[in-house]
């Protein structure tokens, strides 16, 4: 069997194709396509709408040469015109395996699915670390804090100084900080009232 058909396969085993207009339409419209795929004798509409397709979710589409009826002979349908690849290493395989029969027509689209594919394979790649991190617990290995440097003086301190040295000089009235604090005032116990006699 050949080696592209043989990946298509897989992809439909692994639930990674979709089949038909619509459903690779609407995997378009959810950027969850990565390459869509056209019969070689598909009609001229289904070509664009193909087209239009890749264009909205912002992938590659590629005309194959098998037809329609070798397509819908491995997806288990009589014929098929259209096919989208929802795993980008899958879709990257695939455009390789068109690139070595025929680099002209697919190596572009080979090459750009190639660093898609390595981009997506690096994230997960993060993704599992992290996730493994969280699992074992693993945090950063503890270090201890920098000293701080010591603070220069603030203003209350500033302040005290100025009020000794203003002190230190003859006839200088007293500060703020140095006036005698007023008298508490009484206290009475409570429910009791006092009432001032008015003098005559």
């Amino acid at each position: 069997m050949d080696s592209v058909l043989h990946l298509i396969g897989i992809a439909r085993k692994a639930g990674r194709l979709e089949i038909g207009e619509e459903p690779v339409g609407a995997a378009a419209r959810a950027r969850q396509a990565r390459l869509i795929l056209v019969a070689a004798d598909a009609a001229e509409n289904s070509a664009r709408r193909a087209a239009h397709f890749a264009e909205a979710g912002k992938t590659c589409v590629l005309r194959l040469p098998y037809p329609k009826s070798v397509l819908g002979g491995m997806v288990g349908r009589a014929s098929c015109a259209m096919l989208a690849l929802t795993d980008v290493g899958l879709a990257s395989a695939l455009a390789g395996k068109l690139a070595g029969a025929d680099p002209e027509q697919y190596g572009a689209a080979a090459a750009e699915l190639a660093v898609r594919a390595e981009k997506t394979l690096q994230c997960q790649k993060e993704q599992r670390r992290h996730e493994k991190n969280l699992q074992t617990g693993k945090k950063k290995p503890w270090a201890a804090p920098p000293k701080e440097a010591p603070h220069p003086p603030g203003r209350a301190e500033e302040h005290r100084r100025r009020a000794g040295a203003q002190a230190a000089r003859p006839g200088t009235p007293p500060s703020k900080a140095e006036a005698p604090a007023p008298k508490p005032k009484r206290s009475l116990p409570r429910g009791v009232v006092t009432v001032k006699k008015k003098t005559p």
